[in-house]
């Protein structure tokens, strides 16, 4: 464990292009001032590789760090260096890796894990991951003998970036919009749609020694173009590991989640060579596919700081003002437009956005007794 009040809390951003006042860049930085609040360190705002920080640097990054080399050159050595993760390959940091590539003659990077989609195979749902426009073509043309195909851009957040496609001719199109250099090096998912979906967030945080782990679900909401978007997280976070989180009295469909999201993170562990994380985090569907037969399964990994953030940061400082307490409900919302947050809101961002317009973002914890 760090020593608390010996150091300092940055932020990592994406270099120069970034907008400070985005929601993405004001969000982190808040994130970041609650961790340095949490740590008993100040927080010093984006991170000067030119200067001369006092004591421990802790690093809230805008995305998973890549290379433990790239990582280690900033001073990120390990779980106790940042919120987040680093992995070796850039492909790992994003939705692809849920799937195994279609067959022996289907493209993937040299570094790709055959082990990993092999052991999470009956912990997400149908599907394939393509780094090539015919391999893409093909495990579509397989996935369509069972109904309609949900294409992912490996990555869309917020469920952005997707697309349900009924025939070859669609997939095209979806296939024009995606460049070869995206396609080769991220690839796209190619997985089973499901009808009326609950997707759950599961997780695991920890900073200085102190772990949480949660269960919840998401809910959807409509931005300014009126598309559905994340809108935010409903979880129930215990103090411990996720064996303290299955102890609890919980239904067996939220039993199920974490137990998909459970055994895709023990693989990613044990097969991703030179990969650590301090924040770990998993969608998981459930929902029924075009034959009516019920299925849950991981959808993606959020190995960086993500929507359900601001709830794990305020189920963290709860535990840590109160020793005994054991386990909180902690929410996350996101709305688009004037709205008025509750008054024990923690408010992340309510400005406008030049990209996406007006837009409210935060979080309430309520504290509930230990079961």
């Amino acid at each position: 464990m760090q020593g608390r009040g010996c150091g300092v809390v940055v932020t990592l951003g994406q270099g120069d292009d970034e907008n400070a006042r985005s929601h993405e860049t004001v969000t982190r930085r808040e994130i970041a001032r609650r961790l340095a609040t949490l740590k008993g360190y100040s927080f010093e705002g984006e991170f000067d590789p030119d200067r001369a920080y006092p004591g421990h640097c802790y690093f809230v990054p805008a995305d998973t760090v890549i290379g433990r080399d790239a990582a280690a050159g900033v001073g990120i050595h390990d779980e106790n260096d940042l919120y987040g993760a680093v992995v070796p390959h850039r492909f790992m940091a994003v939705k692809t890796i849920t799937h195994p590539v279609l067959d022996e003659h289907a493209h993937a990077p040299q570094a790709w894990c055959h082990g990993f989609c092999n052991e999470v195979r009956d912990a997400v749902l149908a599907g394939f991951a393509a780094f090539h426009r015919h391999d893409a073509r093909r495990a579509t043309a397989m996935m369509l003998q069972r109904g309609p195909v949900r294409i992912k851009r490996a990555s869309g957040i917020g469920g952005q970036g997707q697309f349900v496609v009924e025939s070859i001719s669609e997939l095209d199109a979806v296939l024009e919009v995606i460049d070869d250099a995206e396609l080769e090096s991220l690839g796209l998912v190619v997985e089973e749609n499901l009808h009326g979906v609950v997707t759950h967030s599961v997780g695991r945080v920890e900073v200085d020694g102190l772990v949480a782990s949660y269960c919840g679900t998401q809910r959807l909401t409509v931005n300014h173009r009126g598309v559905d978007v994340y809108g935010g997280s409903t979880l129930l976070v215990v103090r411990g590991d996720f064996d303290t989180l299955l102890a609890l009295s919980l239904p067996a469909e939220t039993r199920r989640a974490i137990d998909r999201a459970r055994r895709y993170d023990a693989a990613a562990l044990e097969h991703f060579e030179g990969m650590y994380a301090s924040r770990r985090n998993y969608d998981v569907a459930c929902g029924s596919n075009e034959r009516g037969e019920e299925r849950c399964g991981v959808l993606e990994q959020s190995w960086r700081m993500g929507g359900a953030s601001g709830a794990e940061i305020g189920a963290l400082q709860a535990f840590r003002d109160d020793p005994q307490l054991g386990i909180v409900r902690a929410s996350s919302t996101e709305i688009y437009g004037e709205c008025v947050p509750p008054p024990e809101a923690i408010i992340y961002f309510r400005d406008v956005d030049e990209r996406v317009g007006m837009l409210t973002k935060y979080t309430v914890v309520e504290r509930h007794a230990y079961p």
